[in-house]
């Protein structure tokens, strides 16, 4: 593979490095940004979730606009237009003017993960592919766990806007590398834009997203909640109906006919619903239930990022030896009794118990994001890679909020039975959150149960090691 080809997930991995940073470093920093603007930490909260629902409505159209434009423009545009609001978001004085700059955020980041992935799938040789998706996904691991760390000191040491004001040179840096490094792949044969698709699908997962984020949160009252909700499943059954009648549809739900994308999609939401309650209740536990500051919960969950990091290289190794019917089905039961086991945790639980628990957390969580991102294309027809691709990122981002969602409506129902709505939350009414979203990472292992023995050893390269150790065939005809 060529040098600058070789350069191409490391790229991708840095764009989306500054992205996933930017997402945690908020939720750290949103009470000192709170405090600046004389808003209640409560309202500041929109400034988060109308960048989820920026993300939301704009991701569906990403493969439709590298297809037509390029992928190269279309990425070192999304770079750009997240660059400019991260400089929008320091310069604001006001709530508002915040969630206006964090909408421009939303646009280019809606961008930047699907269209980044497409990048990958269209230069990156099919063998080649696990390697490279676990160089990409890598900062979708670290940059959550860094997040507390790096938001806690810069609104501890310095002026919040910092937070946003450190991606402005990434930024450039990486609109730079795109420019010169990246082929500008484009389809010759595009599809057409199915508006009235786009409509349906930004309402359905606006109005899903927002009603997810708010679940639990006891923001909005529960009936605005489920009016929300309400409003999202109902624009998606007719979203449902709309795209049976389209050839092309923005959203393209008949590529669940293959099994591989099928395992790949539906396993891995399932799997992502109990993986994504992380990042929200373990902080939680430990700054609310064990008592501990923001830097050392941030310190302690660091080592689930020093899981993935350790990771990045076995996961070729891994499929390769052992495919991936066998590794999803065995990663997604050991992932899941880890995750469960995080209910053991106590404020009397020694630091090193926490840190190598969360340590092999992160370990078998990055390898099967790996084996769930690789084996998504491996039946897709090069013509259909832009739509599989918008699917499957919708579907991951609505997945990793309704583990939010879930965590919380667990949390919730346990803090009112035990200790009564409003109670301070205490570390045993973090057991039954744990165990639910444990057994959800577990369950995902019946769809990849039920794939072929070969599944993706195209990519994984496990049929071709079978092969090698049989005896050839014509030689023994010859004979």
């Amino acid at each position: 593979m060529p040098r600058a080809t070789r350069c191409i997930p490391f790229i991708i991995a840095c764009a989306l490095f500054m992205e996933n940073l930017d997402a945690t470093v908020i939720a750290t920093a949103l009470p000192e940004i709170a405090r600046s603007m004389g808003e209640d930490p409560l309202r500041l909260s929109l400034a988060m979730t109308s960048y989820m629902l920026a993300l939301a409505v704009f991701l569906p159209v990403s493969g439709w606009m590298a297809d037509r434009y390029g992928t190269r423009t279309v990425f070192a545009a999304a770079i750009g237009v997240f660059t400019v609001g991260s400089i929008l978001c320091g310069q604001a004085d006001g709530l508002y003017e915040l969630v206006g700059a964090r909408i421009v955020q939303g646009l280019g980041g809606a961008m930047m993960v699907p269209v980044g992935r497409l990048i990958l799938l269209k230069t990156v040789p099919k063998e080649k592919l696990v390697a490279a998706m676990a160089q990409m996904t890598l900062p979708a691991l670290i940059g959550p766990a860094l997040g507390p760390l790096v938001g806690g000191f810069i609104a501890t040491y310095a002026s919040w806007r910092w937070i946003f004001y450190i991606n402005v040179p990434i930024g450039l840096i990486g609109i730079a590398l795109v420019l010169t490094l990246i082929p500008n792949v484009r389809e010759t044969e595009r599809d057409p834009f199915d508006s009235r698709g786009f409509a349906l699908s930004a309402l359905a997962l606006a109005a899903l997203m927002f009603g997810l984020e708010n679940v639990g949160r006891g923001v909005l009252p529960p009936a605005a909640v489920a009016g929300v909700l309400g409003l999202g499943f109902a624009t998606a059954w007719f979203y449902l109906r709309h795209a049976r009648g389209m050839e092309r549809p923005v959203l393209d739900p008949s590529l669940l006919r293959l099994p591989t994308y099928f395992a790949s999609v539906m396993g891995g939401t399932l799997f992502r619903i109990g993986i994504g309650a992380v990042p929200f209740l373990m902080p939680l536990m430990l700054q609310v239930g064990f008592g501990r500051t923001p830097f050392e919960s941030g310190a302690l969950t660091f080592a689930g990022a020093a899981g993935a990091l350790t990771m990045k290289a076995l996961a070729g190794p891994i499929l390769r030896r052992l495919g991936f019917r066998r590794v999803l089905t065995a990663n997604a039961l050991l992932s899941g009794l880890i995750l469960a086991s995080y209910a053991a945790f106590r404020p009397e639980t020694a630091h090193w118990v926490i840190l190598g628990a969360l340590l092999m957390g992160g370990f078998f969580r990055s390898l099967q994001f790996t084996g769930l991102n690789s084996l998504a294309y491996a039946e897709v027809p090069k013509e259909r890679l832009s739509r599989a691709n918008t699917l499957a990122s919708v579907m991951q981002q609505v997945s990793l909020s309704l583990g939010v969602a879930v965590g919380a409506t667990v949390l919730h129902l346990t803090q009112s039975v035990t200790s009564g709505p409003g109670a301070p939350l205490t570390p045993t009414d973090f057991v039954p959150a744990f165990l639910t979203v444990g057994g959800m990472a577990c369950v995902s292992a019946l769809f990849f149960l039920r794939l072929s023995p070969d599944a993706g050893s195209e990519i994984s390269g496990h049929r071709a090691r079978a092969r090698a150790k049989e005896p050839p065939r014509a030689l023994e005809a010859a004979d």
